[in-house]
């Protein structure tokens, strides 16, 4: 499958185009707040992004970031169901729209898209940077409570990214269970970290419990097999720093890496990976350590050596997150 890069190009330039005349103090100020709020407890009846000012400036800061996180996530997907295309697409708490680009960024073509969520600021920004996605020009934007009052239309593909861990434990269940309902396939993506972990295993849980199929990241639709508490399962896409990210964390790195967790399930039956790369190859000298979620439930290190041939050679390529051994 060829990925078009054209829609990470766009919303470069369209996030770019949003900051002319922000200043950029007031606009690190805003981040700097908005990052606090995130981190903390959020009432589900109180949105954070209050204005435009805060959605310009946290739209430059984290939609990047989303973005990569999601097509990440989506390529896997797409990977383990290369026959498939969503004829149909609801973002939910899609804000400025960061998941609605990166299905666009997976699959060619046209197809409706909803996105909701409960914040008319961001609803507002994201359908005018929606103009320069032509995938997007006919999204509908659409404000709604995010929980247990969710209702969803039937459609293809239902995506949920850095939602969950704004609801209360019971609005999260309704929202992953309202997902199941309504559509053949469900992408979740939370932060990579324990928490964002535990969330993504409960969401899980309450899919396969559904009838769905996990399609990525796991080679499995049994449990997961690490020992709750011992560690988490993450991945991280490689994110181009803009000058907002610089001024707000400092340093002069072009880009920085976003930790994520993700689940992608369906209800018809995708082909996983045969296993997967859970953690940074490791590259010694002639060989290659990969820490590998397998097929048959277990966690498991396996060395490549200059003996493996071809073998090697793919395994000094292999990233973190990718499907292993490489397809042919």
């Amino acid at each position: 499958m060829n990925v078009p890069v054209l829609p990470a190009e766009n919303l470069r330039a369209a996030l770019a185009g949003l900051l002319d005349g922000l200043p950029p103090k007031q606009a690190a100020q805003a981040v700097e707040r908005l990052i606090a709020n995130y981190r903390g407890a959020t009432p589900t009846d109180a949105p954070i992004l209050r204005d435009r000012a805060d959605v310009v400036a946290y739209a430059a800061y984290r939609m990047p970031a989303t973005f990569e996180a999601v097509r990440s996530a989506l390529a896997a997907f797409a990977a383990a169901v290369p026959d498939w295309v969503p004829g149909g697409h609801v973002d939910v708490g899609g804000g400025t729209g960061a998941g609605s680009w990166a299905v666009t960024a997976t699959w060619d073509g046209v197809r409706p898209v909803t996105v909701l969520d409960w914040a008319e600021p961001a609803l507002a920004l994201g359908r005018e940077i929606a103009a320069a996605n032509p995938a997007l020009r006919d999204a509908r934007w659409q404000r709604s409570r995010i929980g247990s009052a969710l209702t969803l239309d039937d459609t293809d593909l239902v995506t949920v990214s850095y939602v969950l861990n704004e609801l209360s434990e019971p609005d999260r269940a309704a929202l992953v269970d309202a997902a199941a309902r309504a559509a053949g396939a469900v992408v979740i993506v939370e932060a990579g970290t324990p928490d964002g972990y535990a969330r993504v295993i409960d969401a899980r849980d309450r899919l396969i419990g559904a009838g769905f199929h996990i399609a990525a990241p796991c080679p499995h639709s049994a449990a997961c097999p690490i020992v709750p508490g011992t560690d988490w399962c993450h991945f991280s896409a490689r994110v181009s720093r803009s000058s907002l990210h610089r001024q707000v964390k400092g340093g002069s790195l072009a880009y920085e890496d976003e930790k994520f967790s993700y689940v992608a399930a369906t209800r018809f039956r995708p082909a996983p990976a045969a296993s997967r790369i859970v953690r940074k190859p490791q590259i010694r000298k002639g060989q290659v350590l990969l820490d590998l979620c397998e097929a048959d439930e277990l966690l498991r290190r396996t060395t490549v050596t200059k003996r493996h041939g071809d073998l090697y050679r793919a395994a000094r390529d292999a990233d973190w997150g990718d499907a292993w051994p490489p397809a042919d």
